[in-house]
């Protein structure tokens, strides 16, 4: 009877864990895709030249260097082969691509690829004709597993057969195994398409699992997608995909002229087709180089075309001077009458924020725009201390109570920009704690929104740890570097356990940790916060924000922020703040900062990791605890990070690591190595299946954001 029950026992739990892996593998499947927009919010890992601007155009190589590479692939893996059958699984991508170089359309160097890689990076890739893809001692072997459309626009006489630019498909090898002059069919024509224009193309690679055929088309971006491809390839690609994940990516390679390869837009999916772009959506590229002069012409007809361009010039200058004219009267008349009051749909209501009516008092000041100005010499551009959130921050003295301010200018050229007026007004503007910076009032002016906050004289904490010049680095020890740690914790804390509300930051970073005159952590920068009741839930959110290297790596599967996400941000700066180093960036060995540090500890060498430039000044047990602390709130699943109030507890002393687990059911893999290893000075050699988020954008600034 015993036996029976156990063996009973023993078919429930076969039954229930196949259950679960079914359900997981179909959670996996259904999250295998993004789209992106613009790339300013992609949760992308870069090496060398690669790196997104301010608008979301995503640039592999730039106009600056000769002989580059440029890498940008997605950071979460994918699977491409079946588990059970072994079969390659079906998948599409489309974005759009272009390629301008000095010399404009009349010369190039060299191409560009989408790539699906065993690893990101493409560690040991060549420069030149090798496309980032490969090198001279690897190319052509089988064991790369390296799939990859080329746009390549100059004939290399080893690899191509086609004399021109041209696409091609790579397996395992430059020499493609199909490849043709690049063009596209409307209307039943082929038309030419010239891939070094400069001109946006958009781009469509589709691989049918089932027919095992891959076909390529493309198009130009004010053309539908063309019903007959430009290449296809009839192959079983089981062999090239590994059994384990694969990731998605682009590669690119300069030589002689230099070349800027952008990426506008992405969306790519697993076992269906990829969703459209929204081609409005899609960032600006930037303006063309000057063309190479023209011929000389016959003087008669070079004074006609001159006449056809001045008149024309004068005329629209003469015109548009007397509209500047008329505005400036009318600007002038309106002012010397009243003062604008602040519009009524960018102006939040306060009674329809704040429950209690007696709190009004409490509600910021409504500045007016003529106080702000002198108190900022008119925005002049000595008193401009650097960028935030959607806006300029300017120092400012109020001419009446002679306080000194920070006065950021927000811009509303996006809708976004009015969003995160409201949202900061909402949230910071009754919070009371000594860890955040305190919000004086706004002004709404023409349109133009401003928040006065409280002014932090040492600016903000990245000033300190990556200066620019000189050594503001020597003055943070590891005392302060601790304290500034402590006083963000306690901001944190409250956020998120100790006010009305629960408020996600959504964006803790060095640069919004902002240092007062005593060098006291206060967090700023609330354009991206959210509020909601204890006990309740945040919803989803429409895309992911924050700083790529501070995601937590659940944010782009699910879109919704937690405290967890929050905690997650907080273990990165933890990181930070005692290597020295960027979490959005490869720091040693390809490897992300929190990857990195994990390292460390498995090696038992966790002080490896800690900022050379504190000379080895620092108590140990502090520092080991903030590294351990740190990859803890960076662990993969979020209900096995601690609470900011667990977190407080540790750096008061009043509990250790072996204390922090949240529930039986955390997994014990990289959790455990953190809480239980032996000493200070080494960790226990565990199988982890912990992978941080290594994405890493390049040009993240080192400005004020207040």
């Amino acid at each position: 009877m015993r036996t029976v029950a156990k063996g009973e026992f023993t078919k429930m739990w076969t039954l229930f864990f196949n259950l679960v892996s079914i359900l997981f593998l179909l959670f996996v499947e259904c999250k295998a895709d993004f789209v992106y927009n613009g790339l300013e919010d992609a949760y992308l890992t870069f090496d060398g030249a690669a790196q997104v601007a301010d608008n979301g155009l995503l640039s592999l190589t730039d106009q600056n260097n000769r002989y580059e590479i440029g890498h940008a692939f997605f950071s979460g893996p994918f699977q491409f082969k079946n588990n059970v059958s072994s079969t390659p699984v079906s998948f599409s991508t489309t974005f759009v691509v272009a390629i301008t170089s000095e010399y404009g359309s009349n010369l190039s160097d060299q191409g560009m690829a989408f790539v699906i890689a065993p690893q990101r990076g493409l560690p040991g890739a060549q420069a030149n004709q090798y496309l980032g893809l490969f090198n001279d001692s690897n190319n052509g072997k089988s064991t790369n597993h390296v799939l990859a459309v080329e746009l390549d626009t100059v004939y290399n006489v080893e690899f191509d057969t086609v004399r021109g630019p041209h696409v091609g498909i790579d397996i395992d090898h430059l020499f493609s195994v199909n490849s043709t002059s690049p063009a596209y069919t409307t209307n039943g024509k082929s038309k030419k398409l010239n891939i070094i224009s400069g001109e946006p193309i958009q781009v469509w690679i589709e691989y049918d699992g089932i027919d095992k055929e891959l076909r390529v088309t493309l198009a130009p971006i004010n053309v539908s997608k063309p019903n007959v491809p430009l290449l296809s390839l009839s192959r079983d690609l089981s062999n090239l995909f590994l059994s384990s994940s694969m990731y998605v990516g682009f590669s690119a390679s300069t030589q002689t002229v230099l070349t800027s390869h952008y990426i506008l837009g992405w969306s790519f999916t697993i076992d269906g087709k990829a969703r459209p772009l929204n081609l409005s959506d899609l960032p600006q590229l930037p303006q063309p180089l000057q063309q190479p002069p023209e011929p000389p012409q016959p003087k008669k007809k070079k004074k006609m075309n001159l006449l056809l361009i001045v008149v024309p010039i004068i005329i629209v200058l003469t015109v548009l001077a007397l509209l500047i004219s008329i505005c400036v009267y009318y600007k002038r008349r309106r002012n010397r009458k009243h003062m604008e009051a602040p519009p009524a749909e960018l102006v939040p209501e306060p009674r329809e924020m704040i429950n209690n009516a007696r709190e009004l008092n409490n509600w910021p000041r409504n500045f007016s725009y003529n106080e702000l100005k002198e108190a900022t010499k008119g925005f002049s551009e000595e008193e401009d201390i650097g960028r935030g959130g959607f806006g300029t921050v300017y120092r400012g003295v109020l001419p009446n109570s002679k306080l000194q301010v920070a006065i950021k200018k927000v811009s509303c050229d996006a809708r976004q920009g009015s969003k995160q007026f409201l949202a900061e007004i909402a949230s910071i503007g009754k919070l009371r704690h000594r860890n955040l910076v305190t919000l004086f009032g706004y002004c709404v002016h023409e349109g133009q929104l401003l928040l006065v906050y409280e002014f932090m004289p040492n600016l903000s904490l990245d000033k300190f740890l990556y200066p620019k010049r000189g050594s503001l680095s020597s003055n943070l020890d590891w005392s302060k570097r601790f304290h500034i740690i402590e006083g963000t914790a306690s901001g944190l804390y409250y956020l998120h356990q100790g006010w009305e509300q629960v408020v996600i930051h959504r964006d803790i970073k060095s640069s919004n940790i902002l240092l007062d005159a005593q060098m006291n952590a206060r967090i700023g920068d609330f354009g991206l916060a959210k509020l909601y009741d204890h006990g309740a839930g945040s919803g989803p959110t429409s895309r992911v924000v924050g700083t790529p290297g501070y995601i937590a790596p659940e944010m782009p599967q699910i879109g919704i922020p937690s405290t967890e996400t929050d905690v997650y941000a907080f273990g990165a700066f933890l990181l930070e703040v005692v290597t020295g180093r960027r979490p959005n960036l490869v720091v040693e060995r390809g490897l992300g900062l929190v990857s990195w540090v994990l390292s460390c500890m498995k090696e038992n060498a966790i002080l490896n990791a800690v900022d050379p430039r504190l000379g080895g000044e620092y108590v140990v047990q502090e520092m080991v605890l903030v590294l351990k602390l740190g990859l803890l709130c960076c662990h993969n699943d979020p209900a096995s990070r601690p609470s900011m109030f667990k977190v407080m507890k540790l750096l008061d002393g009043d509990a250790n690591l072996r204390s922090l687990d949240r529930s039986d059911d955390a997994p014990s893999d990289f959790g455990t190595a953190v809480r239980e290893s032996p000493s200070p000075l080494s960790s226990v050699n565990t199988a982890s299946t912990f992978s941080a988020s290594e994405a890493s954008p390049s040009g993240i600034r080192e400005v004020v954001t207040y």
